[in-house]
């Protein structure tokens, strides 16, 4: 499922400290209300890092012991940093419920159950936690073991997002992963049996991938009846292997097929796209995810993880030390933060628009001015050029992305760039 791109950062010195009446001072915008907030939790380490993958991840040397469970990540001291990120930031959400927390990686499941069960429940004694709140821990098949999963239910998790990415092991060996189709089907298998909702990542347009091989992996995928399914389009991103060592990927014609094939496909099973790369069935939706496309708020911690935080007068967005060993440092000495950023007032309606458009229901005109506190002045241009361009559908209430709208995101989002 997806989370936030984690993006190189300056780690010379950390940020400076601030308490919170930095952040409440007098400002240029007027937020009558907070947005709902999520936590995010990043655990960086996987046991190989993929050819295609730009997150902040980083292989655990002694992959082969940690596959066998006869080595481990630093599990402890890792933990004992995030409660000390947290603890830090609490000022700047005091008396805030969290409503969804979202555990990425890396691969989160490297962590062993025990680890993941300290972890939740020192956030629960931290926080104030919604009744229902979605907790979702992201699982590689590669990681799997028999029973597994039942013990992250066990410590709390309620929602799986299984990186499964093909069933093709001709595919799976092309994108570097370290699972093969039998595990992917026994993990899925085993995810249905332990959660009531699950979300499996597919990606499409690999390398040398027919519209015939694409067809039978949501096949698979469908067949095994997934409430959630996140589909990502394979894209070459600058400083990563298949950056240095591009492979032969299909045409952009031959990817748009594939998407709208995807849809066909998942629409007949009954899962609805929501969300430009999400299909779910009917209360499968992700929250997390939702609440960064409607410009909610997220606490980010945990190395290179990202924050989006809101104040009456101004919005906040920091990042965190990227390396683990710095990070693990810098936020046990109360310094986790590497970049504190206040969000231009300019910058606000493309920041908002790239993410409230990537849903297929749009967003409602309120909840523009609510989450950025601007009139709707600061967008009227741009939906006029939108609407003009046939990009978006619109009445008093809402603003929506046309089938075209959908088809073209990237150009109605940059409608909305700063002059």
């Amino acid at each position: 499922m997806a989370h936030i791109p984690i993006t190189p950062a300056a780690e010379s010195a950390p940020a400076p400290v601030r308490d919170i009446q930095h952040y409440m001072r007098p400002g240029l915008l007027q937020l009558a209300s907070l947005p709902p907030l999520s936590l995010y939790v990043h655990l960086p380490w996987c046991l190989k890092k993929c050819p295609y993958c730009d997150f902040n991840s980083h292989e655990f040397r002694d992959g082969t012991a940690a596959a066998a469970g006869t080595a481990q990540v630093p599990e402890q001291r890792y933990i004992d940093a995030l409660m000390a990120d947290l603890e830090a930031a609490l000022p700047l959400i005091w008396g805030r419920t969290v409503h969804s927390i979202f555990i990425g990686g890396g691969t989160p499941s490297l962590f062993s159950p025990a680890a993941i069960d300290r972890l939740i429940g020192d956030i629960r004694a931290r926080l104030r936690l919604e009744p229902d709140c979605e907790i979702t821990l992201e699982a590689n098949p590669g990681t799997f073991e028999k029973d597994r999963f039942r013990a992250f239910r066990a410590a709390g998790v309620t929602r799986l997002s299984i990186g499964v990415q093909s069933f093709n092991d001709q595919h799976l060996k092309a994108l570097g992963r370290v699972h093969d189709r039998a595990q992917a089907l026994a993990a899925v298998q085993e995810a249905a049996q332990a959660f009531d909702t699950f979300n499996l990542d597919i990606m499409y347009a690999l390398p040398g991938q027919t519209l015939q091989e694409l067809e039978q992996d949501m096949q698979t995928a469908l067949a095994l009846q997934p409430p959630h399914i996140s589909i990502y389009h394979l894209t070459i991103e600058p400083n990563t292997y298949f950056a240095k060592f591009p492979p032969t990927i299909p045409e952009d014609d031959q990817a748009y097929a594939m998407l709208d094939r995807i849809t066909e496909m998942a629409g007949q099973a009954g899962l609805d796209r929501y969300e430009i790369s999400a299909y779910a069935k009917p209360g499968h939706q992700c929250f997390h995810n939702t609440n960064y496309w409607q410009f909610g708020d997220y606490l980010g911690i945990g190395a290179g993880a990202h924050s989006k935080l809101s104040f009456a007068h101004r919005v906040v967005r920091q990042v965190r030390f990227r390396e683990p060993r710095l990070y693990m440092d810098n936020a046990l000495a109360g310094r986790a933060v590497a970049q504190d950023d206040e969000v231009r007032r300019g910058d606000l309606p493309f920041e908002y628009m790239l993410n409230a458009l990537r849903l297929r229901e749009g967003f409602a005109l309120q909840d523009f001015t609510a989450r950025t506190g601007l009139p709707l002045t600061a967008i009227a241009k741009g939906l006029e050029a939108a609407q003009r361009k046939g990009l978006i559908e619109r009445d008093m209430a809402r603003v929506r992305p046309t089938e075209r709208g959908f088809d073209f995101l990237s150009d109605l989002q940059e409608l909305f760039l700063a002059d």
